[in-house]
């Protein structure tokens, strides 16, 4: 999933989320026709939530290195 994000002077909206950069590009224009001339945008990529599995073993390897550190 992708999110256009468009800062306006001090206005930040988050138009989205899209499918592909390509849908998310293609709405540009309309987004952008709403706003000043000096207008600055990103589409970023939107990352899913860590699952609780892969959560645990990062912390494991966290305290593996650090004790090894020690």
């Amino acid at each position: 999933m992708y999110l256009l994000t468009v800062k306006d002077g001090l206005v930040t909206r988050y138009i989205g989320p899209y499918l592909t950069p390509q849908k998310a590009s293609d709405d540009l224009e309309r987004v952008l026709s709403s706003c000043s001339g000096r207008a600055r945008w990103q589409i970023h990529a939107l990352e899913g939530p860590m699952s609780a599995s892969f959560a645990e073993r990062l912390h494991n390897r966290e305290k593996v290195v650090t004790a090894a550190a020690s």
